[in-house]
């Protein structure tokens, strides 16, 4: 069963009089809807108090007995709550004071340890220091890592992909894994700089194997204009930040804008959506350029994984029908491998199955995609935690989610390579 929380964003309020109350916070509430008929009021409150959904990702996706994650400002917060109690809905504070954990994060950054050391890869980073760091990685590790610019984004970022190779032969094939497709997601870009950084200190065989024989295509930050939004304007922004027509809100959810199942149930046409699937399948660039590149290599890559938070859980194709792909016993099999490899790390449970059935239909995703262009082998991560923090986790962590995760990964991977 997956769960949704509903959060609720304000700004610092005060009561007249000499003596100011404590300021109201911008908060997340975990709201649970029994009834059918509370799922208007809840998209009531989304449109009258512009709240922003945490999850389910879209508003057609909400549904009776399980928790939504809305997120609401400040200045409306106890109006909501009153609404909801004379409503009858059931709901409780999940995070109190989201300004707060904001804070932490950014000052952790601000006093982060230099690069190369561990500690670095347990903060957030933002856009421009992520870039700084792949250029002195790639010239620490100049024969074992290469920086390869696949295009630029909406507003003209660049989009660098990492290959690391240690094989001295021609390598075997290759695999893909992608960080940070959707902006808020800050835990996903961290994971791919921590990959990186484990995979060239790496000493254990299986690794070593898996780097001397295949090529393994990284891409730290994919969603680099809406990245570097959420560190400078809007720390909850989801979509890329490309242009409509004059009046049309900004940006596209670059995982709706695949040609898989492209327009159909999960997705919106309306660009002020955050699930808004573009003007055709692959119209941003950022789509665009991962598309071109993995179609040139579509014969090497045996293996695509996207890496998204949160919730918990490893998901296959399909997203955008219900029927069930032809490989879905083998990536059944593969993903509760992962979970259990996962769980063996640090106790940390995560649910697995196609991601139609496990959360809901979406169209127009990558993964569909790299399924259907033939790389089998397709898997999203969705990493920790499953709401107490969402969309903010805390640095500290950082390495447990990643430790875990990068054992399922070599889970999924060695079966690849065993099974190409």
């Amino acid at each position: 069963m997956v769960y949704y929380t509903l959060v609720f964003v304000y700004f610092c309020t005060f009561t007249d009089g000499a003596i100011a109350s404590s300021p109201t916070r911008d908060q997340v509430l975990s709201i649970n809807l029994k009834f059918h008929e509370e799922i208007q009021v809840i998209k009531q409150i989304y449109n009258q108090f512009k709240a922003v959904l945490w999850q389910p990702s879209s508003l057609d996706t909400i549904r009776i007995n399980k928790e939504i994650h809305l997120y609401i400002n400040a200045t409306n917060i106890e109006e909501v709550k009153t609404h909801l109690t004379t409503e009858n809905i059931t709901h409780r504070v999940m995070i109190k004071d989201v300004q707060k954990l904001i804070s932490k994060q950014k000052a952790a950054n601000q006093a982060f340890q230099p690069r190369g050391l561990t500690s670095y890869y347990e903060v957030y980073h933002s856009l421009q220091e992520i870039y700084s760091w792949m250029s002195q990685i790639t010239k620490a590790y100049p024969t074992f890592i290469q920086k390869i610019l696949i295009g630029p984004s909406a507003e003209k970022h660049l989009i660098y992909v990492l290959k690391i190779f240690k094989g001295v032969d021609k390598p075997k094939g290759a695999l893909w894994i992608d960080c940070g497709i959707h902006a808020r997601e800050w835990i996903s870009p961290a994971f791919c700089l921590w990959l990186v950084q484990y995979l060239l200190d790496a000493e254990d065989k299986v690794t070593n194997d898996i780097l001397n024989s295949f090529e393994i295509y990284i891409l730290p930050v994919w969603n680099v204009d809406g990245y570097e939004y959420t560190w400078t304007t809007n720390r909850f922004w989801r979509k890329n930040l490309s242009k409509k027509k004059m009046g049309e809100c900004v940006g596209t959810d670059l995982n709706r804008n695949w040609d898989a199942g492209w327009g159909g149930q999960g997705a919106s046409s309306n660009p002020c959506s955050e699930t808004y699937s573009g003007q055709y399948p692959e119209s941003e660039p950022e789509v665009k350029a991962v598309a071109t590149f993995i179609r040139q290599r579509s014969d090497q890559i045996k293996c695509y994984i996207s890496i998204h938070s949160y919730s918990q859980m490893i998901l296959f194709p399909y997203s955008y029908k219900i029927s069930r792909s032809e490989d879905h016993r083998e990536l059944n099999y593969i993903a509760e491998k992962a979970a259990a490899a996962l769980w063996s790390v640090h106790g940390t449970r995560y649910t697995y199955g196609n991601s139609a059935e496990t959360i809901y239909l979406s169209s127009g995703c990558s993964d569909d995609w790299a399924y259907d262009l033939g790389i089998k082998y397709s898997f999203t991560f969705e990493l920790r935690d499953t709401g107490k923090y969402g969309f903010l986790l805390p640095p500290y962590l950082i390495r447990e989610t990643c430790e875990e995760a990068v054992v399922a990964l070599k889970e999924i991977i060695h079966h690849t390579i065993q099974n190409i």
